[in-house]
């Protein structure tokens, strides 16, 4: 479904994606199946989005952003896609982003170009990710920094693989949680 009051001119959006009001989606951008964009997202031509991705309303996806599959993009996200902005730049540099698989980034989050956030990692509310991160990691804060880690069922653990509420341990296989 692609809203009324859109601005949709890529053709290349996936089966069963929404495409709220007031959303501007750019001719080259690629959209995967079953997404959610939210109203007032604006996607621009050298976009992929994978399967699955849910973008609230406020969120700017500039050229050179890949979002792969079951990813979840907050309220009023921004990425960037020039380190040095400068009106008018002959020299402009659009650098690439790659959000994996299943990362999930918080409100009012800035996402530095030229960055990969790893698979499933969570990036907390109100955070400025100015670095690449590892797998199942949770990152927050101005700059945002490693805070913790993540299980596949959503368990949030200290930076010493211990979980908070139930005082579990884990320990790392590879980049992967695993209960002790």
């Amino acid at each position: 479904m692609i809203h009324k009051l859109s601005d949709v001119q890529s053709n290349n959006i996936g089966k069963d994606t929404f495409v709220w009001q007031f959303s501007i989606i750019l001719k080259e951008a690629v959209i995967g199946n079953r997404c959610n964009i939210n109203c007032n997202v604006f996607i621009e031509n050298d976009v992929v989005i994978g399967d699955d991705v849910t973008i609230k309303p406020g969120v700017q996806i500039w050229d050179g952003v890949s979002i792969k599959n079951k990813v979840m993009i907050g309220p009023n996200v921004t990425f960037t896609n020039d380190r040095i902005p400068i009106s008018k730049n002959k020299e402009y540099q659009n650098e690439k982003t790659i959000i994996n698989e299943s990362v999930s980034i918080g409100a009012n989050s800035t996402i530095l170009c030229g960055i990969e956030i790893g698979f499933k990692t969570l990036i907390g509310a109100g955070s400025v990710l100015t670095k690449s991160t590892l797998p199942y990691t949770v990152w927050y804060g101005n700059p945002a920094v490693h805070k913790g880690y993540i299980t596949d069922d959503f368990c949030l653990l200290d930076l010493d693989l211990k979980d908070k509420k139930t005082g579990d341990e884990y320990f790392l296989e590879g980049f992967k949680p695993v209960k002790r």
